[in-house]
């Protein structure tokens, strides 16, 4: 049952996505570009997922355990360390570069398969990379 509320869970994501435009790359530069010819289609994105996060965090306090799982997993560390520091920095560039994030960037592989799998293949290849630095 897990892998397939995972699977339509993705689904739904990936569909919000692209009906919020947001695996069209231009969009997303476009929100980046304060100085010019500014979009705010991910300014109202974003503030429909706050507002579904607040309302959905105001339930869970009141529930046992979750529906499809057995337990809560809510992070426990709230500091910050150059490490959490510089890979969001890098991932804000690569955002700003590629005009691609993750999730969109899966969802983009089924409009625009040639650039959402350069973009893909890259990722994985930054992934690679951190763990091999790592050990």
């Amino acid at each position: 049952m897990r892998p397939l509320i995972a699977l339509l869970s993705g689904t739904i994501f990936g569909a919000g996505l692209t009906i919020g435009g947001m695996t069209d790359p231009a969009r997303v530069r476009g929100f980046l570009d304060l100085l010019g010819d500014w979009d705010p289609t991910l300014a109202f994105v974003m503030g429909g997922a706050l507002i579904v996060m607040a309302i959905a965090w105001r339930f869970v306090p009141g529930m046992a355990r979750p529906i499809f799982e057995d337990d809560f997993h809510v992070p426990t560390r709230n500091d910050l360390t150059p490490k959490l520091i510089g890979g969001a920095a890098l991932f804000g560039v690569g955002w700003g570069i590629a005009g691609l994030c993750p999730g969109p960037g899966f969802a983009a592989l089924a409009i625009e398969p040639l650039g959402a799998a350069i973009f893909v293949a890259a990722m994985f290849g930054g992934m690679g990379l951190v763990r091999l630095t790592e050990r």
